[in-house]
């Protein structure tokens, strides 16, 4: 019955002047939340307090890698434009490149025709030189020969000096000393001293030049019969080669002619020049 009561009460309205103790609850409840706010706002506006702290490691720390770089990323590459065909070519067209091709066929055929052109001059110059060694090759031998002749000619000629000027001496000693006559003592004719220097001259072989023309001035002793006994330079060129082809010459001429009065001169002084 009490519950019951009760339970009807509290369904009843109000008296006037009830609601102190719910005012009273309501102000109490929105303080409370004021201060919570309050605090909690507090909190978080205040400085954090720093910590400091010393780490130690016993290892040696590894460095970090390097950032790999990225290549960027290339752009698309844009397709290409569609192609137009070709336009025909033209007789004009055509009649250039046919000019072009013959200009370069020519072209071609004229650095042929120089590489084969030098390639024969080099061939030719190449024969001339080998050709030109052979022939100082076969001079030198050539005289060298004429070197080794002359010497053993010369060697010939001394023995048959040596050999008449025995044989004249040997007539001389057993002939009777008879008198001179004056046909005897007289000088050469100068028909004879030409005759004898041309007779000479065929014998004269000289391969060498002379840049004057100075004389050779040789004395020839000769036997009655003519057969030449000794000869001497009496004065020289001033070419060496000259006097000793002079004097191979005269050696060569083992005979000289007798004069127009028949006689032989046992003495001549003969003189020789290059160019006569």
């Amino acid at each position: 019955m009490a519950a019951a009561a009760l339970a009807h009460d509290a369904l009843l309205p109000r008296a006037a002047g009830g609601n102190g103790p719910g005012v009273v609850l309501a102000l109490l409840v929105h303080a409370a939340l004021l201060a919570a706010l309050t605090v909690s706002v507090d909190w978080r506006t205040k400085d954090p307090e720093v910590v400091s702290a010393e780490l130690w490691a016993s290892v040696p720390q590894v460095a970090a890698p390097k950032p790999v770089e990225v290549a960027p990323a290339q752009a698309p590459v844009p397709a290409p434009p569609p192609q137009r065909a070709a336009p025909l070519p033209t007789e004009a067209d055509i009649a250039t490149e046919r000019a072009e091709r013959k200009k370069t066929e020519a072209l071609r055929k004229k650095i042929e025709a120089d590489a084969e052109a030098e390639r024969l001059r080099g061939a030719a110059d190449r024969k001339r030189a080998e050709d030109d060694r052979k022939k100082r090759e076969q001079n030198r031998e050539q005289t060298d020969k004429e070197a080794r002749d002359a010497k053993a000619e010369d060697e010939r000629l001394a023995r048959q000096r040596e050999e008449n000027l025995r044989r004249m001496m040997g007539q001389a000693g057993t002939a009777a000393a008879g008198t001179g006559t004056a046909s005897a003592d007289a000088a050469p004719t100068a028909a004879y001293n030409g005759r004898l220097v041309a007779l000479i001259r065929g014998n004269l072989v000289f391969t060498g030049t002379s840049t004057d023309n100075n004389a050779a001035e040789v004395e020839v002793s000769a036997a009655p019969n003519g057969t030449v006994i000794a000869r001497r330079l009496l004065k020289s060129s001033g070419h060496k080669d000259w006097d000793d082809a002079v004097l191979r010459a005269i050696d060569r001429t083992p005979t000289l002619p007798r004069d127009s009065d028949g006689r032989v001169p046992p003495r001549l002084t003969i003189t020789f020049k290059p160019r006569e």
